[in-house]
């Protein structure tokens, strides 16, 4: 009885007067060391709780940030495919208009492997209207003609095969020659030129339009190199093709003027005025 008449007079004096607050003081620093020995433990938990709650939320959001990195490449690689494939067609067409002919877009399907051979496949075929011996150009230049037509898709012969010949002019002072294949993909030769032509480095070749396979005044490259041989009566003349023809992806399919009333499938020809 005695404690407690004491424990309210105490209260009743601090709570008016505040006369121990002095001594709560000097208690709670004297107990702060228990406090926090006792709280230690909560602490402990909550902190190690909240640091796996973080490492795995940042391992979570880590992950999807390199799925969204892996798919915005993937997009923007498409993209960079989608561009190039735009801007080739922009060529092709910007070069179809500058030829007046009558075109149709194809896409290579396949390229011939072997050794000195140089074939390429086409995805249209006699559905489309092509025929055996049909022009193929590209933004640059000629590429090559048809040799097989199949009913959806078609096997041409590039210039630079070593069974093609193509009749060609120099396009400064229209000196006719024979540009032949060497089986490399950057070189053709012009034959029976003697060693006093008139050519230099530079000049373009372009299609003579003899033969009436391939129309005439179309690029077909440009001479690269003049060898003259002591006692060779004609000089070994290299031509670098105009077309790109181990990096186009699309080509173009011509149908000269003065076959286009004979060619079969002809209304489902692209037409360029």
């Amino acid at each position: 009885m005695l404690f407690l008449a004491a424990s309210i007079v105490l209260m009743t004096a601090d709570h008016r007067h505040r006369h121990l607050e002095s001594v709560r003081s000097a208690l709670s620093v004297a107990v702060y060391p228990l406090q926090y020995v006792v709280n230690l433990p909560v602490v402990t938990g909550r902190w190690i709780s909240e640091s796996l709650i973080t490492r795995s939320m940042l391992t979570e959001e880590n992950r999807r940030l390199r799925e969204d990195h892996l798919l915005l490449n993937s997009r923007l690689q498409r993209f960079a495919v989608v561009e190039e494939e735009n801007r080739r067609l922009r060529e092709l067409l910007e070069s179809s208009i500058e030829l007046r002919e009558r075109v149709l877009v194809a896409e290579l399907l396949a390229v011939e492997m072997e050794p000195f051979r140089r074939q390429i496949v086409i995805n249209k075929g006699r559905r489309e209207g092509a025929y055996d011996g049909q022009p193929v150009v590209d933004a640059g230049g000629i590429m090559g003609q048809v040799i097989h037509v199949g009913p959806f898709s078609s096997t041409v012969l590039l210039i630079t095969d070593p069974s093609h010949a193509l009749p060609v002019q120099v396009n400064r002072n229209g000196l006719r020659a024979i540009a032949v294949g060497t089986g490399r993909d950057n070189v053709l030769l012009l034959e029976h030129l003697p060693t006093n032509a008139d050519i230099k480095r530079g000049d373009l070749v372009v299609s003579s339009g003899l033969g009436h396979r391939f129309p005439r005044g179309y690029p077909v490259g440009v001479i690269a190199d003049i060898g003259l041989e002591p006692g060779e009566s004609f000089a070994h003349v290299e031509v670098t093709p105009s077309a790109r023809l181990g990096q186009s992806r699309e080509v173009l399919l011509v149908w000269p003027q003065r076959i286009e009333e004979e060619t079969p499938g002809g209304d489902e020809v692209a037409a360029i005025p």
